[in-house]
């Protein structure tokens, strides 16, 4: 019995191209709507370092998007981004503010929000072939490769979404080698009944590198123990090796921090890379966020191993000040890159020539097939716009403002410095003469950062340091100076003399008014 086909209404003479789509627009709507968007975004991003870093979304407006009914009938255009202005662009994250402080998800440049919208424009997914977007990302890469000091030479990389899906991607080449080594092909035969694939990584290391490891079917990876210094500690790791070599169990790879989120401590990269030569492991480091502080010329010793790592996760999105959504993993093997995702179907074998079939396929070095060319042009665009020098002194920026963050902290009575790294990081804590109980100190501090958010000044998180809850710092906005670094701590130490008087923020405000008064981080 063959397929039923639905019955056609003809619509006459002229055919369907006269039923319009629901998404037409015409050349000067489209562009009316763009100035006007562009327009309020500016006067939006003006305004911003004087407004506060983060506004708690109003009761009303969530309950307005949580009923939101699906519409039967479509809106026009300006009626949508109306919505957008009202609903949703009050009531960010904040990363944009130059008092954002919690995570490492510093401001993007304007340029790069610029290369979203061009590459949005273009609608073209960076597949492969021979097209433009496939060669910005090919420089893109090589860039990245280069600044870093990553050896270019039978490398290869790819751009993805943020640093969790690069420093998987890295893990997922590595589980392919470490298959082959011991003797299976993870493509065909899998992990079920295979030797037990076993990865290192420090205790300080990223959350995503667990969350890889049991998602790739290698369990819980072997924590390390760091050292004083928050460094992964060698001869831990060189135990941990052989105890697991005794049981039977077969260890392939060590993840190492170059940078850690938490402190921004940097892994012996050199010692761990003599180590896993010696050992035949493959060596990953996670530079996600701390990757790009090779550019500062006073911590190059701390990198110096970086060149042998057989795999890299670095994430533009991050110090780069690219638009959130671009990440890279860096392999040295880049034969092994392919070998571990290529998988061409019927319709995509393309005949050679000079057509669109081109030499690059950026899906033969992932599992994505339909990918997102914006995450290049944004990093081609940021790193043209500054150029080495730049983003040398860039990164060198942020470094001495983080000492200078040391400095009014060590300068403060009533603050105490918890932990550094020599990048950005900085945990530190109010703690006011008198206060020394631990507990008491940890509630303390879990309620000025709250109380912190709430208020508007300023945006930090909050950090364990081995027993010690912290204040955590890592401002990365690229206009950030010295008065950024100081509002931070000045509210903090506001927020904290209050819940010490245990006077509720919503009380203080303008006798004048009646309204609160929120001072803002200076612009």
């Amino acid at each position: 019995m063959g397929l039923a086909i639905p019955s056609v209404e003809v619509l006459g003479t002229e055919g369907y191209s006269t039923v319009p789509s629901p998404f037409s627009m015409d050349h000067d709507t489209f562009r009316d709507l763009g100035y006007r968007l562009v327009d309020a975004l500016a006067t939006y991003l003006d305004k911003l370092p004087q407004e506060p870093v983060y506004r708690p979304l109003p009761a009303a407006v969530r309950r307005e998007l949580e009923k939101m009914n699906l519409p039967a009938n479509g809106a026009a255009a300006k009626e949508v981004i109306d919505g957008f202005m009202r609903l949703v662009l009050p009531y960010g994250r904040g990363q944009n503010h130059p008092c954002f402080a919690a995570f490492v998800d510093p401001a993007a440049s304007k340029l790069s929000m610029l290369a979203a919208f061009a590459s949005a424009v273009t609608n073209t997914s960076g597949a492969g072939g021979n097209y433009a977007a496939i060669y910005v990302e090919r420089a893109a890469v090589r860039w990245l490769m280069e600044l870093i000091g990553f050896p270019r030479d039978g490398s290869d990389g790819v751009l993805l979404g943020g640093g969790s899906d690069a420093n998987r991607h890295c893990l997922e080449v590595a589980r392919h080698w470490g298959a082959k080594v011991n003797g299976f092909d993870i493509r065909t035969d899998g992990l079920h009944g295979q030797p037990r694939l076993t990865m290192y990584m420090s205790d300080e290391g990223h959350s995503c590198l667990e969350k890889a490891a049991f998602t790739l079917g290698l369990g819980a990876p072997r924590k390390v123990h760091a050292d004083a210094d928050f460094r992964m500690d060698l001869a831990g790791l060189r135990a941990a090796v052989a105890a697991d070599r005794r049981a039977g169990h077969r260890p392939f790879l060590v993840a190492a921090n170059a940078g850690s989120v938490t402190t921004g401590a940097i892994d012996p990269l050199a010692d761990l890379a003599d180590f896993c030569q010696r050992e035949d492991l493959w060596l990953h480091v996670d530079g996600a966020y701390g990757g790009f502080g090779v550019l500062d010329s006073r911590l190059a010793d701390l990198y110096s191993g970086l060149d042998r790592a057989d795999s890299v996760a670095l994430d533009p999105h991050k110090w780069l000040a690219v638009a959130i959504g671009t990440s890279c993993a860096m392999i040295r093997d880049g034969a092994l890159l392919q070998d571990t995702y290529k998988l061409i179907p019927s319709y995509l074998r393309l005949p050679s020539g000079d057509g669109f079939a081109g030499e690059i396929w950026y899906s033969h070095r992932s599992a994505e097939q339909t990918r997102d060319s914006g995450r290049a042009l944004k990093t081609f665009w940021n790193i043209q716009q500054a150029g080495r020098s730049g983003l040398e002194a860039h990164v060198r920026r942020h470094i001495d403002l983080a000492r200078y963050l040391e400095q009014v902290i060590d300068a403060s009575p009533d603050m105490e410095l918890v932990a550094s790294g020599p990048l950005t990081a900085v945990c530190f804590r109010y703690a006011p003469s008198g206060q020394r109980d631990e507990e008491s100190l940890a509630l303390l501090n879990q309620r000025i950062m709250a109380d912190v958010q709430v208020d508007g000044r300023a945006f930090l998180a909050g950090a364990d340091i081995r027993g010690r809850y912290a204040l955590r710092s890592c401002a990365l906005h690229y206009a950030l100076d010295e008065s950024h670094v100081r509002a931070i701590v000045e509210a903090v130490r506001e927020a904290g003399r209050r819940r010490l008087a245990d006077v509720p923020m919503q009380a203080r405000g303008d006798p004048a008014s009646g309204e609160p008064t929120i001072p803002r981080c200076a612009s």
